[in-house]
């Protein structure tokens, strides 16, 4: 066996170290390009919900507080509709039902207004309601399954339907006076 001098170690030892470097930094670009490629790929279907002017999904639920009465998309057929998603639980729900109601209120049944009740009890849905003045109608949905059709997975969320129940605007988060009258024109001018 030839013996090896302190150069020939030292070279052999360079020589390593650059192909560790090479698979490292395939490693990295690998890893960097799955993660680049999960992220796109929740925003384009995570949190934002459908696409503007993607079609509505329907829904058909009890009506709280009205036994044996439903809440329907199909309800309000050519008319344009603002779908709120909320719950009595959600922090910035008890900021913006107040505003909701009030907004209805004022517009003496000019704009259709649906709240659609999540993952909520019964009783608490209706206290909240019943403190807040909310006078439109509210599906209870206790399993999501509207908000599902809609992309919802946070709350509370505001959709603007046009009057083909096309969607025009979507306010993820606590909705505002501003983004009601933006989406209410948006809703309307597009019918």
């Amino acid at each position: 066996m030839a013996e090896r001098t302190w150069a020939d170690a030292i070279g052999e030892f360079l020589q390593s170290a650059r192909r560790h470097k090479i698979i490292s930094a395939v490693v990295v670009l690998c890893v960097a390009g799955s993660l680049a490629g999960i992220g796109l790929a929740s925003s384009a279907s995570g949190q934002a919900g459908p696409a503007p002017e993607a079609a509505a999904a329907s829904f058909s639920l009890p009506e709280l507080g009205h036994a044996g009465k439903q809440v329907s998309l199909s309800d309000y057929q050519g008319k344009p509709l603002v779908v709120n998603f909320f719950a009595s639980w959600c922090g910035p729900c008890k900021t913006e039902t107040p505003l909701l109601a009030k907004f209805y209120r004022t517009e003496n049944g000019k704009v259709a207004v649906v709240g659609l009740d999540e993952n909520d009890v019964t009783s608490n849905a209706m206290a909240f309601t019943r403190a807040d003045g909310v006078t439109y109608p509210v599906g209870w949905d206790p399993h999501f399954i509207a908000a599902t059709g809609y992309g919802v997975d946070g709350l509370p969320q505001t959709f603007f339907l046009n009057a083909k129940h096309r969607i025009v605007d979507h306010i993820f988060g606590a909705v505002t006076l501003q983004d009601l009258n933006h989406g209410i024109a948006l809703a309307t001018a597009s019918s």
